[in-house]
């Protein structure tokens, strides 16, 4: 059986990029070094359907009380446009991107600014700005 190709497209198979994140939450063992990561994880965490990690990378001040994922909304690229800090020593970050989508036959898009915050040496999802 081949191995999973990780959605965020980093060109590594699931459990050498991603993978290790998702459970990390769980365990505390392993968490996303960049703002960048965070953000491929949380991409991944929405193509796999996994609100758990993305409700527990969410900062308490902005983070919902639950999150439905939609259900048929098929997640099929990531393209990161850039990023401002986020490194592993800053304790903000900012990641562009453009995520496209498929619900049925119809193929979407979101693009958005999405800020982060470093506390306690774990990145987390503060909010995002949606761009045209």
């Amino acid at each position: 059986m081949a191995e999973l190709r990780c959605p965020c497209l980093s060109g590594l198979v699931y459990d050498e990029c991603c993978g290790p994140l998702h459970e990390g939450l769980l365990t505390g063992a392993a968490t996303a070094p960049t703002a960048e990561r965070l953000m491929r994880a949380r991409y991944s965490a929405f193509a796999l359907g996994r609100p758990e990690y993305l409700l527990g990378t969410w900062h308490p001040s902005t983070r919902p009380k639950a999150l439905e994922l939609e259900a048929g909304r098929q997640w099929r690229r990531l393209d990161i446009l850039g990023t401002e800090h986020g490194g592993p020593f800053d304790t903000e970050g900012v990641v562009e991107f453009r995520a496209f989508y498929r619900i049925g036959g119809d193929r979407g898009e979101l693009h958005e600014r999405s800020r982060f915050v470093r506390e306690a040496g774990r990145w987390l999802y503060l909010d995002g700005e949606l761009l045209g």
